[in-house]
């Protein structure tokens, strides 16, 4: 059995079914408790940084135990925060701080979307990963010290997508090899993240801290 999207064989037995993505899920953890433990911005980051670990035990549902709502663990987190950095970017935008009515209102609306099936959940997360990544370049371009840690993070979360799409969709994919373009995908994405993380929050005319650039 394989879980959607996924090449790597669902191992029925034991807490780990798909083993290289469900340890490799544990990244985006890390990289929330990261930016947590960090949190140079205060509430905005740490908002971020616990929507990232969300991310990280959502997938950590999915690719390990799987039960019968795991579509919901794992789908809405991911909106969730692909909402967050959109609207944080827009906030800086337009030159204030936007409700969190406009993030906070997607885990409502994905779940009809993730009970409708895992195409019309993919879609609608793909069209809000459009909106989050372009309004973080348009930002970035507004606003040359957020350019670098943006177009990084928005390399490493296009090169993650590219090979997870390559090993789990193509003639390569190895049901039952230990690396898996699944587990790369987590692994890649959850360092744009963690990269992307001294963007948000930030007021107008600050600049990244050093130790992060």
């Amino acid at each position: 059995m394989m879980l959607a999207n996924a090449c790597e064989l669902y191992r029925d037995a034991g807490f780990l079914g798909q083993p290289a993505a469900a340890v490799t899920s544990l990244a985006f953890v890390i990289a929330g408790l990261a930016v947590v433990a960090r949190r140079p911005h205060g509430a905005p980051t740490v908002t971020y940084g616990l929507l990232v670990v969300a991310v990280g035990a959502g997938s950590l549902v999915a690719h390990g135990p799987n039960p019968p709502w795991q579509a919901y663990a794992h789908d809405i987190p991911i909106a969730t925060l692909l909402t967050y950095i959109a609207v944080d970017a827009a906030s800086d935008r337009i030159g204030r701080r936007l409700s969190p009515v406009w993030w906070f209102v997607v885990p409502v609306v994905m779940i009809p979307a993730v009970a409708a099936g895992p195409t019309v959940s993919t879609i609608v997360q793909a069209m809000l990963a459009a909106i989050a990544v372009g309004f973080g370049l348009e930002r970035a371009r507004i606003r040359p010290q957020l350019r670098r840690a943006t177009i990084v993070a928005v390399l490493l979360l296009a090169s993650g997508a590219l090979l997870g799409t390559i090993g789990d969709r193509t003639s390569i994919c190895r049901p039952n090899s230990v690396l898996q373009g699944h587990a790369l995908w987590h692994v890649l994405a959850a360092a744009g993240l963690w990269r992307l993380a001294p963007t948000i929050g930030r007021a107008r005319g600050e600049t990244p801290p050093s130790r992060i650039r």
